[in-house]
């Protein structure tokens, strides 16, 4: 197994990470279990989950993933520290998490508490923002006509991006996550993230998951290189289109 550096963290994983996304819906308590010692036995010690899986979403079954985890982790707590595992905070749009609102400062806290009692474990290695509040050209949203820029209030969404970074801030501080980062998010989200970060001393956001395949590269080459000059690791979801490139 191939390992890298995540972005500025320092930390490091493996190249190939386990999605989880699916566990609650076609994947039993059994399969899960059995597929994280299987990882583990090749040299994966990085796992990835998020609060609104499984996937496709649902209020019956939001926070099952992240529950299944916490059971392998309560089985096997001796190997928590073998494992970067990482998860994320809904963004808005599901009315089942949180109203459907905003992340906001309060929601980190209270978002980041629940995983931890659905993970059974006291800390997350990363947590990521699933997606940000303002529309974003991701979900297939980056076909023309589907976004419009010029109707986002920019300095709103600064002031939201800081006062999310300032809960962050609270939780690495109390030692309930470690590191942040962002997800199906912009060159312009990384680098006001970034901008704040450093204006106000808060924490820098070290990756940014985006879906990236042959049947979808938007993010070649723009978004890459600002990954690159600013360290931010790239994570890129759906390698296989889902399913589509591997039949």
């Amino acid at each position: 197994m191939n390992y890298s550096k995540l972005g500025s963290s320092g930390i490091n994983v493996s190249r190939v990470c386990l999605g989880s996304m699916t566990w609650g819906t076609q994947n039993t308590q059994r399969d899960a279990s059995e597929q994280i010692d299987f990882a583990l036995a090749q040299g994966v010690n990085f796992i990835d989950t998020a609060e609104m899986y499984a996937v496709p979403p649902a209020a019956d079954t939001y926070g099952k993933t992240e529950k299944m985890i916490g059971n392998w982790l309560a089985a096997n707590s001796s190997k928590r520290g073998d494992i970067i595992l990482a998860s994320k905070i809904a963004g808005n749009g599901l009315p089942w998490i949180r109203g459907g609102g905003d992340i906001t400062g309060e929601s980190i806290i209270t978002s980041v508490d629940a995983s931890l009692k659905r993970l059974k474990t006291d800390y997350i290695d990363l947590y990521q923002l699933h997606w940000p509040n303002r529309t974003s050209p991701h979900f297939a949203k980056h076909f023309p006509g589907r976004i419009s820029f010029t109707d986002v209030d920019r300095q709103a969404h600064s002031d939201q991006m800081l006062e999310i970074l300032q809960a962050l801030n609270d939780c690495i501080k109390a030692g309930k996550i470690r590191h942040c980062g962002l997800s199906d998010d912009t060159p312009w989200g990384i680098n006001e993230y970034l901008r704040l970060a450093e204006k106000h001393s808060l924490p820098k956001m070290v990756s940014i998951q985006n879906e990236f395949n042959l049947l979808h590269t938007k993010d070649w080459p723009y978004l890459i290189e600002n990954c690159v000059h600013q360290d931010v690791a790239y994570l890129p979801w759906s390698p296989l289109g889902g399913g589509v490139l591997s039949g």
